[in-house]
């Protein structure tokens, strides 16, 4: 292969050696690495160049030579091209193999840890289960098409027009071709720039952000649409604050969590359609009950949520104990969590606006004594958080993490820093068929 620094339109073999941490095939060529879409490790592919960097280069698979064993035909028609779904082509246990791999070098190479054991994978249906997403929407005037769909894997300034999706809500999966149609018989095709979905356990909800004022025709559209296919439809002119239904007036969006203890009742929450829920409804009842089997919460411990959200973990924990404290840093959040709180029957949880990314340690819920610590924050971490957290009186931390890198560098300072050992890990395949890690992890303080 050439080592100009043009992109060669030769293509070229290529032994996959690795699997990165984001799904794609590792070759060596000449000595410079090269990551492979569409290459599983130990196959030969031929390969094409899609972008050259100073120290590694960027290429898709055309033909594969010698397959992996666990190699699988994509479900989905838009593989390959769509960049929702990077792993579809490997099967099932092996993407939970290649991610319990992730979060253990992680560990290692990161924090300088290892977990004392490691906690089976949880896992969930791999298909319909994306209940929460963003559409983006192209009018292509030249070639008198609408496209809607997820950005391509290749080139992320074009959107693949998708006509329907294996991985999203059933309610909606099969029906996306249809939002083309309808935005194509609109006068706000040009101006429509995205819909987000979001899905309750009985509704699902459509956001149409629009930049111009909508016609009387194109309202009415959308409302027969949401009527005919039983939608909830949104706009969304502005920001977060303006969005608000169209049809129905006061459309519901909730889902329940339920209790692996008959000893307890379920809880149920509220949410507006942009507010953020897990993904996936059924991996979050099993990562809910995984975390109260870690977190082992006893009628008298005294328990604070940090990066509560809407009370997710906030609700069920309070069920079982004394008092528990969430903390949060979206104002909206805060304040239907504690609605979901009152709305459940729960008056033994408190809510808190927080900026837990500045430092919060003279607050009063910060200089309190916790028996126990729930972590659940976004990619970045919360090593903001552990400069004074936890106290002395915290025995015990349960640690939800959606990035493994940042998760291994919080489980280093935990046991290097506070004294903690990391007692127990593992995946949690939040998002089947990519290469996002969602992983869980248990730290008891040192005797």
């Amino acid at each position: 292969m050439s080592r100009s620094n043009s992109v060669s339109p030769k293509p070229f073999e290529a032994m996959i050696t690795d699997l990165g941490h984001d799904g794609r095939g590792v070759a060596r060529i000449d000595g410079k690495t090269v990551f492979v879409s569409g290459g599983l490790l130990g196959e030969t592919v031929i390969a094409k160049l899609r972008k050259r960097h100073r120290h590694f280069d960027e290429a898709e698979v055309v033909e594969v030579i010698t397959a992996s064993p666990h190699r699988v035909e994509p479900r989905c028609q838009h593989f390959a091209l769509c960049s929702g779904c990077s792993l579809q082509h490997l099967d099932a246990s092996s993407q939970i193999a290649a991610k319990q791999r992730v979060l253990a070098e992680n560990f290692e190479r990161i924090g300088k840890v290892t977990p004392q054991s490691w906690l089976p994978p949880l896992t969930a249906e791999p298909w319909g289960y994306r209940r929460k997403g963003r559409l983006s929407v192209r009018n292509v005037a030249k070639k008198g098409s609408v496209l809607v769909g997820f950005r391509e894997e290749q080139n992320p300034r074009f959107v693949t027009p998708i006509q329907r999706c294996e991985v999203m809500h059933p309610s909606l999966g099969p029906k996306v071709g249809l939002l083309a149609e309808l935005l194509g018989t609109m006068d706000a095709v040009d101006t429509i720039a995205q819909i987000e979905f979001a899905a309750g356990d009985d509704l699902m909800a459509l956001v149409f952000r629009h930049l111009q004022p909508l016609s009387e025709r194109d309202l009415a559209a959308l409302t027969a649409f949401g009527q005919h296919h039983g939608f909830a439809i949104y706009l969304q002119p502005g920001g977060v604050s303006s969005v608000h239904p169209l049809w129905p007036e006061q459309p519901r969006l909730a889902f329940r969590i339920a209790s692996d203890d008959p000893r307890f009742a379920d809880v149920e929450l509220e949410f507006q359609p942009l507010d953020f829920v897990q993904v996936n409804a059924g991996m979050n009842q099993l990562m809910m009950a995984r975390a109260m089997e870690l977190l082992d919460p006893q009628p008298t411990d005294r328990v604070l949520d940090l990066f509560c959200g809407l009370g997710n973990f906030t609700l069920p924990i309070a069920r079982r104990v004394a008092e528990v404290v969430g903390v949060e840093g979206e104002h909206g959040l805060v304040e239907r969590a504690a609605q979901n709180a009152a709305r459940n029957g729960i008056d033994n949880a408190k809510f808190h606006v927080a900026n837990l990314f500045e430092d919060q340690r003279h607050a009063d819920w910060a200089k309190q004594p916790w028996d126990k610590l729930l972590l659940d924050p976004p990619r970045a971490g919360a090593d903001k958080v552990l400069e004074y957290l936890p106290r002395k009186q915290t025995h015990r931390i349960v640690y939800v993490s959606c990035h493994p890198a940042s998760l291994a560098r919080d489980a280093g300072i935990l046991v290097n820093q506070h004294g903690f050992r990391l007692t127990s890990s593992g995946v949690m395949d939040m998002f089947p068929h990519t290469a996002h890690v969602e992983s869980i992890a248990v730290f008891e303080r040192s005797s």
